[in-house]
């Protein structure tokens, strides 16, 4: 399989609901091999197909908790129930993220604790993940990118001023602009 560029924020892709799969073609197959070994190379616990530059509603993921069990899958036009999210200010030790597409850049962001993933599987089978923490972090934030909404959109005073100041300062923001994990030396 191959790896593949990451866009970077600012691609029109990035920031554009994403169309429905319908069929799982060997295409769209391939796709996600792709896509599973750029989120390793890159290295990453999820990746979005838009942020590959591809606008269909798929997304990879790949976690180890912290009891040492592997969560990974595919998520083909997923649906995503939230639990509601506790008010206040985010923790800036437990609830920083990262995004492959704004690479080296880290932010607080409050989230639902817990969230019910259904989607259609590779292998063209419908699954519910029932997730909490971490995992249900990872789910949120790739769901989002399917709805053309990147972290970075969430983030409030005073995050993004400084998320806004990172990607004007690394001349991000515009089409175009890209990274390919394994070549590029980026913190993402």
């Amino acid at each position: 399989m191959a790896v593949l560029p990451i866009r970077i924020t600012g691609d029109p892709v990035l920031h554009t609901p994403a169309a429905p799969v319908g069929e799982i073609t060997d295409e769209i197959r391939t796709l996600v091999a792709d896509m599973v070994d750029t989120m390793i190379a890159a290295p990453g616990v999820g990746l979005a197909a838009p942020q590959v530059g591809v606008g269909l509603r798929l997304f990879v993921y790949r976690w180890t908790d912290d009891d040492g069990v592997l969560h990974e899958g595919t998520a083909i036009d997923p649906e995503l129930w939230l639990a509601p999210s506790e008010p206040g200010e985010p923790d800036e030790d437990e609830e920083s993220e990262g995004c492959l597409s704004i690479p080296g850049e880290r932010f607080p962001l409050r989230r639902s604790p817990a969230a019910i993933l259904r989607a259609t599987g590779i292998d063209g089978s419908r699954f519910e993940v029932r997730a909490d923490g971490w995992l249900a972090r990872i789910f949120q934030h790739e769901y989002d990118h399917l709805d053309g909404v990147l972290y970075a959109d969430r983030l409030g005073h005073p995050y993004g001023k400084a998320v806004a100041k990172a990607i004007k300062k690394n001349s991000w923001g515009g089409p175009g602009k890209s990274w390919l994990p394994g070549v590029d030396d980026l913190d993402a």
